[in-house]
């Protein structure tokens, strides 16, 4: 399973090695999200919001879904600039359509929002659809569904502008921290472009991305099977500290392919037992289990949920989820009627820092 960038016929220099603000803020706000993802960052994530003002500490809890399991696609530049200020101001270009469509996708599910579909600006059934679908994520989804659909200039107003508050809260004092890291990067990624070549650079980035034999192609490993097209235009690769483990990939229709990847952590990897290895390693011999691990580590889900992203049957659904269960990969929690099923990280932390980052990324 991977993500396929076609980059026929573009030069290995026309695949840039470049830092963004707007990308490592994103980054940032996903760790204040789900810290569970980042243990690294545990304590600057509990710092950060003990020290938040309570009106935008709310802020970013109403609009959290633009982050939270996925990146919308809007806050991974394509074209970074220095500032954040700029790379904000490209945002605001960006049509009203086409940044509904996309704050849509991380608000109602990934799986469930295609771009190019009857606009919910516009039509009345896809309006209704896309309230619907976040209606079935809570309540803090669907309120932000509504807000949007009815007013999406005061919407994107007021998402700048939380922006920019966090800039002044903590984001300048922690990209400040990190700028050495990203640049060490940098400098190391372009050295070998320029010296060596454009596969040398790739594989510097991650074992997960490679440059296909042929060249015409770069490969990114994920569970999931997409393509999309570089068409000529730049491909940027933007390294993130606050980003690590994940490995994002913009590649949905009407966006250009941006690669966001985690800048390499020093020191040993935490020693696990062979147990404990063997037993999930079983567990996760499958592919279908794979993908609901994959979908569980974006937040909780029910067993319908997981089976209309990924088309098993419910009864099959819940047979491999009783297999992860009894691995100590999951979770359960009853709301209601429903059940919603999480991935137990620390668990799955200590199975290695390979499969970690292989099923977050």
């Amino acid at each position: 399973m991977t993500v396929r960038i076609d980059i026929s016929g573009l030069p290995a220099e026309r695949v840039r090695f470049t830092a963004s603000p707007l990308a490592e803020l994103t980054a940032m706000l996903h760790v204040l999200a789900e810290p569970g993802h980042h243990p690294q960052f545990a304590g600057w994530a509990a710092d950060v919001r003990a020290g938040l003002q309570p009106e935008l500490a709310e802020r970013l809890r109403e609009a959290e879904f633009l982050w939270r399991s996925s990146r919308a696609d809007f806050l991974v530049p394509a074209r970074p600039r220095p500032t954040l200020a700029e790379e904000l101001d490209d945002v605001d270009r960006i049509d009203d359509e086409t940044y509904v469509a996309a704050a849509l996708v991380t608000t109602c599910g990934s799986n469930r929002v295609r771009f190019g579909a009857p606009s919910p600006l516009a039509d009345t059934k896809a309006r209704d659809r896309a309230l619907d679908l976040a209606q079935a994520r809570g309540a803090l989804q669907e309120a932000f569904a509504e807000q949007l659909l009815a007013d999406p200039a005061a919407v994107r107003a007021r998402v700048r502008d939380t922006l920019e508050q966090c800039a002044e809260a903590f984001f300048d004092a922690a990209w400040a921290g990190v700028a050495g890291q990203l640049a060490a990067d940098l400098r190391l990624k372009n050295d070998l472009l320029k010296r060596q070549n454009l596969a040398a650079a790739l594989a510097s980035v991650s074992g997960a991305v490679t440059l296909a034999p042929e060249g015409d192609c770069i490969v990114v490993d994920k569970l999931q099977d997409n393509a999309t097209a570089a068409g000529g235009a730049a491909v940027p690769f933007v390294p993130s500290v606050f980003g690590r483990p994940h490995l994002v990939v913009i590649h949905a229709a009407g966006w250009r392919p941006v690669v966001q990847y985690p800048v390499a952590e020093a020191g040993p990897r935490a020693q696990v037992s062979l147990e404990t290895v063997t037993l999930r390693l079983e567990a996760l011999a499958h592919p279908v289990r794979l993908r609901l691990l994959r979908t569980l580590a974006r937040g909780p889900h029910t067993t319908g949920e997981l089976a209309h992203a990924w088309d098993p049957s419910p009864p099959e659904v819940s047979r491999h989820l009783a297999v992860l269960r009894r691995a100590g990969l999951l979770t359960a929690r009853r709301q209601g009627r429903y059940v919603r099923y999480t991935i137990n990280l620390p668990d799955l932390t200590a199975l290695g820092a390979d499969v970690l980052a292989a099923v977050l990324r």
